[in-house]
């Protein structure tokens, strides 16, 4: 079969029309079709035809070991996009003074798609290929997971295809094992990875598995810099969407699409996100097709139907549903925010200083002096917001939390010394915008911030206590979520706040009133707390209720 041109086909495709595609896939396409073009002129990268055509017809020989497929004897059967990511990975190669050289382009590459869309089989298939047709001696593949039973996932059919078709395991000599595959020839040998695998290992094909569950990058770190003797390693993570948006999985994701957009220049990475485009309708069987590839193949309309009734009875439901099928990451599992509006309202160019001179509310959540304090500056003329987010330095290195030290590295965490908060860095900030802006007023929570309110009053700083009550949220976070939701706010790109928006859940009352929270303590919220009382204070009509304005200061 023509698998290269079924690659091409599918491309034209989507960016046709023909294939309904989020704007993720369309520009995935538009990158392979201009790499064919970059190919033919033969400067720097060319298509190994008879590779792609190779891998894919390799993947294709091994039996179904799961379901009516296997039931009836089948071999596997790429669909459309499979063809197009696989000839992707292996059939683009390195040009280098003018030679075409037997290396691949590609050393890592992130596939993001719905469940049931033929994901753990391609998995299995490529991790069998790079295991036996690599040319990579003593190769050592692996399967990284969370869990012994996601590991396992992928792993255990590996093995039973293995057993299953004993031509492949006499042909290349493959004994199998309980929690392994070896080829005693040459050394090589396929494992699950369970955890941290710790350092040692030497891989030819790292595969991190739903990806979107790792807490930290430790796993896939300590894969790639094992890769470093390897000619051509290859680097896979495969995902559905998750919650964790400031997880390793979303900054991989967040990289793919600066690379995809053409932000960013890597030829080392390939990827694909398969979800929905802003503004489409989630409940919707056209919404169903677009973001999942294998819409009547794999992926059963009945189910799909199904579990759509059930989304549209339940909040609860719909949140599984649009992460899950649609392949939406919404934050917390319960959660408020509309996640594709919030980062359409990211600007790239917004910067503070461009407002010098406005009027804005500065507002502080200082609840915890050994955890995050955020302060949110907000224009209400112009809708713009920016967060400084604070941490005690030892919090930072002490690891618990391995995207703050990230944050800190990109200076969007401010490190205080010591092991509490060092609210002198808060203060000289404040004094930074008071010189530069017009402060109107600065709310705080009253909770451990008395002192500091005391401090920052005899400075001049027109302190407003604004007490963490359901009276005093409600309406500002409706007001802004419908702010944002109608684009009229506009945020920079801030990892920290995202992460902090994609924590809030919206905990209600009989009478329909919110309040921000989060469903558990690592989930931190603060910046969006603090932007809540900035915008609550800037549509409230009343005058300040500060306690020091009714009783004068104390001196302690």
């Amino acid at each position: 079969m023509d698998y290269t041109g079924r690659a091409e086909s599918y491309a034209n495709g989507v960016l046709s029309g023909a294939i309904p595609a989020c704007l993720y896939v369309r520009q995935a396409c538009q990158r392979f079709l201009d790499d064919i073009d970059r190919a033919i002129e033969g400067s720097d990268i060319w298509l190994d035809v008879e590779a792609a055509e190779n891998r894919c017809k390799e993947i294709e020989k091994y039996p179904h070991v799961k379901g009516q497929w296997a039931s009836r004897g089948e071999l596997l059967e790429l669909a459309d996009w499979q063809v197009f990511v696989t000839v992707n990975i292996f059939g683009f190669k390195i040009v280098r003074d003018g030679k075409q050289l037997d290396k691949r382009r590609y050393r890592e590459a992130y596939v993001e798609v719905p469940r049931k869309n033929g994901k753990t089989f391609f998995i299995v298939g490529v991790g069998l290929t790079m295991l036996t047709v690599d040319n990579e001696f003593g190769a050592e593949v692996y399967c990284g997971a969370t869990s012994e039973k996601q590991a396992f996932e992928v792993f255990t059919p590996a093995r039973a295809i293995c057993k299953r078709d004993t031509d492949l395991k006499e042909f290349y000599g493959i004994e199998t094992n309980a929690k392994s595959l070896v080829i005693p020839s040459n050394g090589s040998k396929f494992e699950p990875v369970i955890g941290d695998p710790g350092d040692g290992s030497s891989p030819s094909c790292g595969i991190a598995d739903e990806y979107h569950e790792h807490r930290t990058s430790n796993l896939v770190d300590t894969f790639i810099t094992g890769m470093g003797a390897r000619e051509q390693p290859l680097m896979l993570y495969i995902t559905t969407a998750g919650s964790d948006m400031g997880g390793p999985c979303y900054e991989k994701r967040d990289d793919v699409i600066k690379i995809l957009s053409s932000a960013v220049d890597d030829d080392s990475i390939f990827g694909i996100i398969y979800t929905l485009d802003e503004g489409d309708e989630w409940d919707t069987v056209e919404a169903q097709v677009k973001a999942n590839p294998n819409y009547g193949v794999s992926v059963d309309k009945d189910f799909l139907s199904g579990q759509l009734a059930q989304a549209r009875r339940s909040a609860t439901k719909q949140v599984a549903y649009k992460t899950k099928h649609l392949n939406l990451w919404v934050g917390a599992k319960a959660a408020w925010m509309n996640m594709l509006a919030y980062q359409a309202c990211r600007k790239k160019d917004l910067k503070l200083e461009d407002f010098k001179g406005e009027r804005c509310y500065v507002a502080l959540d200082l609840a915890s002096k050994i955890d995050i304090a955020s302060m949110a500056v907000y224009f209400p003329d112009h809708g713009a917001a920016f967060c400084f987010h604070y941490l005690p330095e030892e919090r930072i290195m002490e690891g618990g939390n391995t995207r703050y030290k990230a944050w800190h590295a990109t200076g969007d965490l401010i490190a205080t010394p010591g092991n509490i908060i060092d609210f002198s860095y808060i203060e000289d900030d404040l004094e930074d915008l008071k010189s530069n802006f017009q402060i109107l007023e600065v709310p705080y929570d009253p909770f451990q911030a008395t002192q500091f309110a005391t401090r920052m009053l005899e400075r001049g700083f027109p302190m407003v206590e604004y007490g963490a009550t359901v009276k005093n949220f409600s309406e500002p976070m409706k007001e802004l979520e419908a702010m944002i939701l109608q684009k009229k706010m506009k945020f920079t790109q801030d990892p920290v706040l995202l992460w902090m928006f994609g924590n809030v859940v919206a905990k209600l009352d009989k009478k329909d009133n919110i309040f921000p929270d989060k469903e558990r303590r690592s989930n931190k919220i603060d910046g969006v707390v603090a932007l809540i009382m900035a915008i609550g204070r800037s549509i409230s009509g009343e005058n300040p209720e500060s306690v020091y304005a009714e009783r004068g200061i104390l001196t302690l």
